[in-house]
């Protein structure tokens, strides 16, 4: 047996590819605090009651699960830090008026999914509470672009959509729950044929309102033609109001939108306007978000929430590879001197690795490009030589 082999799409991150996830992981944070994110960390194991209250079905078989040896209570390794940052908002803080949180940290998933396809991404996202208003989904939805563009992303392009529609559709038309799924699930590939035999049953008005909405989609002039296609009821009115002033927002920016209002991702756990963020030459969404007003109602306190959450392990993959710094080897020693220049040099941000007796020919495994040397004006960092050339003092 192999006792080094990981399980499939479980993945070692190796030095070059951590290093640039920590060095993302860091500027968003700090992007998110700017903006009055604080940061939180939730545990990686609660009560599977928890990670899935306000969820529906949607995490539940995303989620590994086990046995707590002290209690004997099933437990689940998180597979999405969202629902946590509810139940610390409605639950822990109980602040009342709003409530910024952001998060980085690892999920695991018993599905590899993403850009990367793995079963363990690095989530990181940013949540908003308390407030109900489209401003707080627009604010939500701007700090997601300089997100992706603080990564380095260009060409964004961020396509809507709006679970109250189908919502309200449903309701009009006094649907089961079971036929609600086989709808839901027929219009997420859009297959006008299938959606109109299951919908045979229901009013003609409910029925070709459905079908319409395999079709609508493409730019904002997809509102104008939903707003003549679509009952003219109170929640499908504000929905399409709602969208157009966030791809208003959001296309100001110099962001290309998109709407597609038989997209319903996260349906059982959304609740408003739902979006994906894309950009060209990545196979798959960058970072996916929403609303969601239901979840903190399980934790006793029911608080308006939008938010979004990115795997940075998919987004660092999908990026070009980056020119990592380079670092300064220095000489193995306890001088005063060259100990005080090797500190100088660290609190300046530089790599200073100081070599150990008896690997002088492993040297080049350093990844270093410059050293120190002792001169006449005393300790001094020079370029590494090439064969043949002078080092150059920096």
């Amino acid at each position: 047996m192999r006792n080094w082999l990981l399980p499939e799409y479980i993945e070692d991150v190796l030095p070059a590819e951590a290093a640039r996830i920590e060095q993302l992981r860091r500027r968003l944070l700090d992007l998110f605090r700017s903006h009055g994110y604080q940061l939180v960390i939730p545990p990686l194991m609660e009560y599977v009651e928890s990670l899935m209250t306000g969820t529906g079905h949607d995490l539940d078989l995303a989620t590994f699960k086990v046995v707590d040896q002290l209690t004997g209570r099933l437990m689940g390794v998180r597979a999405d830090i969202t629902p946590q940052t509810a139940r610390i908002d409605a639950h822990m803080l109980n602040a009342q008026g709003v409530t910024r949180l952001c998060y980085a940290g690892s999920v695991a998933r018993t599905q590899p999914d993403g850009l990367a396809q793995t079963r363990e991404p690095l989530q990181v996202g940013a949540e908003l509470y308390g407030h109900a208003g489209v401003e707080s989904d627009i604010e939500i939805q701007r700090l997601l672009v300089k997100a992706l563009q603080a990564a380095g992303v260009q060409d964004l392009h961020i396509d809507f959509s709006h679970v109250g529609i189908f919502g309200s559709l449903i309701g009009q038309g006094r649907v089961s729950d079971a036929l609600e799924q086989q709808l839901y699930d027929v219009l997420q590939s859009k297959d006008q044929s299938a959606l109109r035999a299951l919908a045979v049953d229901l009013d003609a008005d409910t029925r070709e309102a459905l079908c319409s909405l395999t079709e609508l989609n493409g730019d904002i002039s997809v509102l104008d033609a939903a707003a003549r296609r679509l009952p003219a009821t109170a929640e499908i009115s504000q929905a399409l109001q709602d969208l157009r002033q966030i791809g208003e927002q959001i296309a100001s920016l110099g962001v290309q939108v998109s709407f597609d209002l038989a997209e319903l991702r996260g349906y059982h756990y959304h609740s408003g306007t739902v979006f994906a963020a894309y950009a060209q030459g990545y196979a798959g969404p960058l970072a996916l978000g929403g609303r969601y007003d239901e979840v903190g109602l399980a934790f006793g306190r029911a608080r308006p929430a939008t938010g979004f959450s990115l795997d940075m392990r998919g987004l660092v993959t999908a990026l070009p590879p980056a020119v990592l710094a380079r670092g300064i080897v220095a000489p193995q020693g306890s001088d005063a001197a060259l100990l005080m220049k090797i500190d100088q040099l660290r609190a300046a941000g530089e790599i200073v690795i100081q070599e150990l007796p008896g690997h002088a020919e492993h040297r080049a495994e350093l990844d270093c490009d410059r050293e120190l040397v002792l001169g006449e004006q005393g300790w001094q960092v020079v370029q590494i030589a090439a064969a043949g050339n002078a080092a150059a003092i920096l």
